[in-house]
């Protein structure tokens, strides 16, 4: 019943999207392809455009009625340059404050609108950084512009110090401003990615901006940012809720190139969708650091587990793959127990890629992850008809050393059962030139994965998943009420209304802090009470039992030979998206790409260039990038 009401929900999807597929595909391809900004499609430039109107509108209007009615400030004595300069930066920190406002909404993942958009999480952390470089370059503006002023007045000192009579403090804003450079610096992508730990320690800081923002801005300005922010503590303690009590790894099959699968524990209960991603956390390593990996395993197979590889690169890594090595030569009963916080999984509200006919997915290196788990899903349902399937799937991945094709060796048997599907698989290996070798030869030499078990005495539970979306709008609107009695009782009953006018500004602040910090205590008890009606004792730990394929046995399938291994060359990409593209007629095409963003970058060109046609043949390509971390 359940299968047969899938299948006519895949039909029924076909046919409403057939009609506007090209103009869907036309505003999804990529128009603008640059190094860096990355790969933006019409829709994203449109609406980005938007956006910088909307800025560019109100800080005009702004500046406009401010020169109308200059009235040069008596206590400052300012010249007609001086005060225009001043209201310059004054209204650039209220630009500062409407990319504020928005700042933390593209990270919200439990309760994200992008995923009802069909925007995943980590394509939408893109808008969350632009908010961000915005957020720095409108502050430095208004903080330094405010400065300058100061500075010729040589009033730098004196004004800092100042303590306004409405509660604002000088000095909490320039310390604000320190802070969001502190945050902004560690970002850059060189930093980032060889200083991790640096980045997630300094991002955190956030914290103390929004602190400092309050007793700089004051309460009026503070309720302009308060939903989004708002929003984003609910969202963030609802995930730390979820993410316990830890569960542990079940097991570890670490791979010759320094990459290992993990298998986790998961309730029968909890579904998922191809390409989600789930944050990790490991005690032993790190108390506080989280790392997201892609899922490659689909919950239409393995209903008690969930499985990541990882590939072993940075210091977290690295720990754990010591961790794993450590354990393989333990007797049964010396093993240990690893617990591990789970959060998520997060993933598109959706199956998008089973509305293409034709499936192109290109991957580079780790980035095949999330094609493993597109790969088991279709794999999986074995009893749809053949024409909810795409007509034909071809993978190109692209790797250093062929020992990296052990990574696919869970998918190895759906792609020789060419009686199901047509998927063809073709290998780049770019630091090799072992020229006459085939796919067969290679697979015999790859040395088998070692298998590792690990004890789970140290857990009860199994990962649930994260809670459903009805169940955190009613937690959010709750804690939205209990902020407005909270504040409506520190202002009639704290705060006697004859005394209002009297009372600092500094005091309100204070109030306000109380009343956010009263309601997400609300949020909490409502979240746990929910999640322990959820949670249930798992007693299946000890059956479990690791299902592995060998590589060697795949050298008697005849099916191995009309797969394509390439030694020392890279792949063409606008030669493989060409003639994809004409084989497929003039059916709508999915491309998928995950890997190095040159890679994306060069796929990108390749489905602009084959959408614009060439001598009046347009092809219909639709761009998909992924990300396998973040």
């Amino acid at each position: 019943m359940e299968t047969s009401r899938r299948c006519r929900l895949i039909h029924h999807i076909r046919i409403q999207r057939k009609g506007y597929g090209r103009f869907t595909t036309s505003l999804s391809s990529p128009l603008l392809v640059n190094p860096y900004v990355g790969i933006l499609s019409g829709l994203q430039i449109l609406v980005s455009l938007l956006f910088v109107a909307v800025l560019v509108w109100t800080f005009s209007v702004r500046i406009s009625n401010d020169f109308k009615k200059i009235t040069p400030a008596k206590s400052l004595k300012l010249s007609l340059w001086q005060y225009k300069l001043s209201r310059m930066a004054t209204r650039c920190g209220l630009l500062s404050e409407a990319c504020l406002a928005l700042l933390f909404i593209p990270v919200l993942r439990g309760m994200s609108l992008f995923r009802v958009l069909g925007i995943q999480f980590e394509a939408s952390v893109r808008y969350h950084v632009w908010l961000g470089n915005a957020l720095v370059f409108f502050a430095t503006l208004h903080g330094a512009g405010t400065l300058f002023i100061w500075g010729v007045e040589h009033k730098v000192e004196d004004e800092i110090r100042k303590w306004q009579k409405n509660g604002r403090i000088y000095l909490a804003g320039e310390m604000a401003l320190a802070t969001a450079l502190i945050m902004w610096i560690t970002t850059f992508p060189r930093i980032r990615r060889k200083q991790f730990r640096l980045f997630f320690y300094t991002h955190h800081l956030y914290i103390v901006f929004m602190i400092l923002f309050l007793f700089h801005g004051g309460d009026r300005h503070f309720y302009m940012v308060f939903p989004g922010i708002f929003l984003f503590a609910v969202d963030k303690l609802q995930r730390l809720i979820q993410s316990r009590p830890c569960t542990c790894i079940v097991s570890a099959r670490v791979f010759p190139s320094k990459a290992m699968e993990l298998t986790l524990p998961k309730d029968p209960r909890m579904r998922y969708t191809p390409t989600s991603v789930i944050f990790l956390k490991i005690p032993s390593i790190s108390k506080v650091q989280w790392h997201p990996f892609s899922v490659t395993s689909t919950s239409s197979l393995d209903e008690n587990t969930i499985s990541v590889i990882i590939k072993c690169e940075g210091q977290w890594t690295s720990s754990l793959y010591s961790l794993v090595h450590n354990e393989h030569d333990l007797e049964e009963d010396q093993m240990i127990c690893v617990p591990v916080a789970i959060e998520g999984p997060y993933g598109p509200a959706s199956l998008d890629f089973i509305r293409y006919k034709y499936l192109l997915l290109i991957s580079g290196g780790i980035g095949v992850t999330p094609f493993l788990s597109i790969l088991k899903e279709i794999s999986s349902n074995s009893n749809y008809d053949k024409n909810h399937y795409p007509h034909r799937i071809q993978l190109i991945y692209t790797i250093k050393q062929s020992q990296d094709l052990c990574i696919l060796e869970s998918i190895f048997p759906y792609l020789l059962n060419t009686e199901k599907f047509n998927i063809n698989l073709r290998v780049f290996v770019t630091r090799e030139n072992f020229i006459g070798t085939t796919l067969r030869d290679v697979l015999g030499n790859i040395p088998e994965p070692r298998v590792t078990t690990f004890s789970t005495t140290c857990a009860k539970y199994a990962a649930y998943g994260p809670e459903r979306l009805l169940h955190l709008v009613a937690i959010t609107m709750a804690s939205s009420i209990v902020v407005v009695l909270s504040l409506i009782t520190f202002n009639y009953f704290v705060i006697p209304p004859a005394k209002a006018k009297k009372v600092s500004s500094s005091w309100v602040d204070f109030f306000l802090l109380c009343s956010f910090l009263i309601a997400l205590a609300c949020s909490i008890l409502m979240g746990t009470i929910i999640k322990w009606r959820r949670v249930k004792k798992v007693n299946w730990f000890s059956d479990n039992k690791e299902k592995t394929v060998k590589l060697s046995s795949l050298e008697a399938y005849n099916d191995l030979d009309k797969h394509e291994i390439l030694f020392g060359e890279r792949p063409n990409f606008q030669e493989i998206v060409s003639s994809f593209g004409n084989e497929s007629g003039e059916s709508n095409v999915g491309v998928l790409v995950c890997g190095p963003e040159s890679m994306k970058e060069s796929v990108a060109l390749a489905c602009r260039r084959a959408n614009r046609g060439d001598k009046g043949k347009k092809q219909y390509l639709s761009f998909h990038s992924l990300n396998f971390t973040l």
